[in-house]
């Protein structure tokens, strides 16, 4: 069944009031807040690489508290295991039972902080739950529940002692964006309201949880034209095939591109998707994506100049069949 128009009129407007909440706790971000919030309603995870202090962690608590969920975060450390992200069994003497105690990454939205910290075993426990939503321990599965989102981040300066992620669970990623520092009024109005240290915590929910998975599944259903798929295709296919990449988009990062397309359209009120849909978001959907050749690494080619070629080299279908 294809989202009506109608259906579509009310997720946007659900969808404006979603990000104007989170944007009470995180002013002048409205642009990733809505990047964000896109890729929780695709059913996929973000990946911010930022600086220190630029507002992480305020926008998986005001997300959380927009869409009435749980918020945990991990701090990854070189010493974190991976029990101690995903839980572990423990024998009860007294009920002669193993009882399974849930780790952090049971929450709605989990801010999974300075993932390159930790050693690969432990980045490599978040693989299952972020690509099916659930963790197996001892041969048992237990669903993470919806929504749930991974914010992961690191930092782009400081490097020491850090394990760069492998390109299979960067791939994991649904989109990579960063929040950067507020302009100048934005951090005069928030140092104007430094006596509040949650303003999170503030924030009263817009929808529940599982209005969140309703619009999740309703996004699903947003008509994508056979000439637009054919459109993302020959976009991954140009990566692929450029002479500066080594490793262009993969199947699931072009899967990943038509999901978080179709909430993308819904988001500006249409039931299907258009060309510029997928223009829009190129960037933060397969920059994380392409592995540079070493050589156009050196001479100064970068991800974004060869994402810039190949939606200016690649034609995007002009018209547009009845839905």
């Amino acid at each position: 069944m294809t989202m009506t128009p109608e259906q579509a009129a009310w997720f946007q407007g659900t969808f404006t009031r979603l990000v104007d909440n989170v944007d009470r706790a995180l002013q002048g971000k409205r642009d990733v807040v809505s990047l964000v919030l896109a890729s929780m309603l695709a059913e996929g995870h973000v990946l911010l690489e930022d600086a220190p202090g630029t507002g992480k962690t305020s926008l998986a608590k005001a997300l959380a508290a927009t869409v009435q969920g749980t918020n945990n975060r991990i701090q990854f450390t070189p010493d974190l295991l991976p029990s101690d992200v995903t839980g572990v069994t423990i024998y009860d003497q007294n009920a002669h039972t193993f009882e399974f105690h849930r780790g952090p990454v049971f929450a709605s939205i989990v801010l999974a902080d300075e993932i390159n910290r930790a050693s690969p075993k432990t980045q490599s426990a978040l693989l299952e739950v972020m690509e099916e939503s659930r963790v197996t321990v001892d041969g048992v599965a237990h669903e993470a529940g919806r929504p749930f989102l991974v914010i992961a981040t690191q930092n782009p300066i400081e490097q020491a002692g850090t394990y760069k992620l492998p390109e299979a669970q960067l791939d994991r990623f649904l989109i990579k964006t960063s929040i950067g520092y507020p302009d100048l009024d934005v951090t005069a109005s928030i140092l104007a309201g430094a006596a509040e240290r949650n303003p999170s915590a503030k924030l009263t929910p817009v929808i529940t949880t599982s209005a969140v998975a309703d619009m999740a599944d309703l996004a699903a259903a947003v008509h994508v034209e056979p000439a637009v798929l054919r459109y993302i295709a020959e976009l991954v296919e140009a990566t692929r095939t450029d002479a500066a990449i080594r490793l262009g988009v993969s199947v699931r990062g072009a899967l990943a591109m038509v999901r978080i397309a179709k909430v993308w359209a819904a988001a500006q009120g249409r039931h299907y998707v258009l060309p510029d849909d997928v223009k829009a978001l190129a960037r933060p959907v397969w920059l994380h994506r392409l592995l540079l050749d070493p050589e156009a690494e050196f001479a100064g080619t970068t991800p974004e100049t060869v994402i810039a070629r190949v939606v200016e080299k690649v034609a995007a279908p002009q018209a547009r069949a009845a839905a």
